[in-house]
């Protein structure tokens, strides 16, 4: 077991951007596919992966000097945001991790086999969104076993829920022959189709439809993405007080984030759309003339949506100020702040780019995140204990607000075990 651990460990301790272009490779040569070809499939989509994790870190020095104004403002603050970096590493450490992992593999491959699923989910890196359920049960039941269940209950999750979110996903991203497997993003998708749903028989918000898209065109070159950035970075810039050269680095900073993020999932398309062919012709011949499969891709690949970047630009310094709004508010939540971009493409993608209904909801969820990930930090801390990571005081992250089986497990232990 232990063997199996550091063989674990190791392949994490590489990241994603040296996963990815392995695993496409392996499946691109699973697919028929010649190795210089699936060779530079794995490649462009590390590098694609690669580009849009700098452009995202860039997003985020961009945004320290506001952070940094706004902490400030702030008091009381006792408990500490982790980020979710450092809950996934932990998550990884609980006993069953080595074991779960192959596990769920081989589930997946026995649903394709039997057709009970389409989707291939090769996103190995967003495994902690299965992993960080299983080990918040193993803590609050002492129990292996519950764990395990928790984690490959999520690992099923993740695939029908792909599954479902893979026509709206392929139609309105146009990203064909893949689909959305990052567990907690796909869980959320039914209710932002439930909004949808309501928003229609609200007189009024029923008729509004204002798409990016075509705000650009009808603005030119000031509905661009370029200048929407410079007028987002400007506007934070001021309400935080910067001086001159710090207005100019945000407004910068932001145009480029807004430009580049498109760029570099256009890369890992590149690289995706070959081994989506490939994986077509296998299952063809391996199951049916009739049957596709679907590769199981992180959320970020939606990021490229001019929706999505706009709607990120707005909701970053709402996450702040969600520190002042919501009640007794025991963290200051820099740790939201790095998944914000990702929590606004399932929304995005429910409402099919309307930016009014698309803003509703994102506030809404946003609230709600920063909300749950306050009351929810006993069993945050309670967590991350179990797995060994030594912490001092109360700890929390937003993976114990939008990831909604752990909402439901918290919930359960509010209410029967306290």
């Amino acid at each position: 077991m232990d063997i199996l651990m550091n063989a674990v460990q190791t392949l994490l301790g590489m990241g994603a951007t040296a996963i990815l272009p392995i695993m496409i490779l392996i499946l691109g040569l699973v697919f028929r596919m010649k190795f210089g070809e699936a060779l530079k499939a794995g490649l462009l989509v590390g590098i694609g992966f690669n580009g849009l994790g700098l452009v995202i870190n860039l997003l985020f020095s961009t945004i320290q000097p506001a952070v940094d104004f706004y902490s400030k403002l702030g008091h009381g603050y006792t408990v500490t945001d982790m980020g979710w970096a450092a809950v996934g590493a932990a998550s990884w450490s609980v006993p069953f991790a080595p074991f779960v992992v192959p596990v769920i593999f081989i589930i997946n491959i026995i649903m394709i086999r039997m057709k009970w699923t389409k989707v291939m989910n090769v996103d190995i890196w967003n495994f902690i969104h299965m992993l960080i359920p299983g080990a918040l049960a193993y803590a609050m039941f002492n129990n292996v076993w519950i764990g395990i269940l928790i984690t490959l209950i999520m690992a099923v999750v993740a695939i029908k829920f792909g599954e479902h979110v893979a026509p709206a996903w392929q139609d309105y991203y146009g990203l064909e022959g893949t689909t959305c497997s990052t567990a907690s993003f796909v869980l959320m998708y039914p209710i932002f189709e439930a909004l949808d749903k309501l928003y229609s028989k609200i007189p009024g918000l029923n008729k509004v439809n204002v798409n990016v898209d075509e705000l650009s065109q009808k603005l030119g070159v000031f509905g661009e993405s370029s200048f929407i950035g410079i007028v987002v970075g400007v506007i934070l810039a001021l309400m935080t007080k910067q001086n001159v050269t710090g207005v100019f680095q945000m407004a910068i900073g932001f145009a480029s984030v807004l430009v580049l993020i498109p760029r570099m999932v256009a890369v890992m398309m590149e690289g995706i759309t070959p081994i989506g062919g490939a994986a077509n012709e296998f299952m063809s011949k391996w199951v049916g003339e009739e049957d596709t499969l679907l590769i199981g891709m992180d959320v970020c690949l939606g990021l490229g949506d001019p929706t999505c970047i706009v709607i990120t630009a707005i909701m970053i310094p709402y996450t702040i100020l969600c520190a002042f709004i919501i009640p007794n508010m025991n963290y200051f939540p820099v740790g939201i702040l790095s998944v914000v971009c990702y929590t606004v493409v399932m929304p995005t993608l429910a409402h099919r780019g309307n930016f009014i209904r698309t803003l509703i909801s994102c506030i809404i969820m946003i609230t709600f995140i920063a909300w749950a990930t306050n009351v929810f930090a006993p069993e945050a801390t309670m967590m991350v204990s179990t797995t060994g990571l030594k912490v001092k005081g109360m700890v929390t992250d937003s993976f114990f607000g939008y990831n909604l089986m752990n909402v439901l497990l918290e919930i359960i232990h509010r209410l029967f075990m306290m």
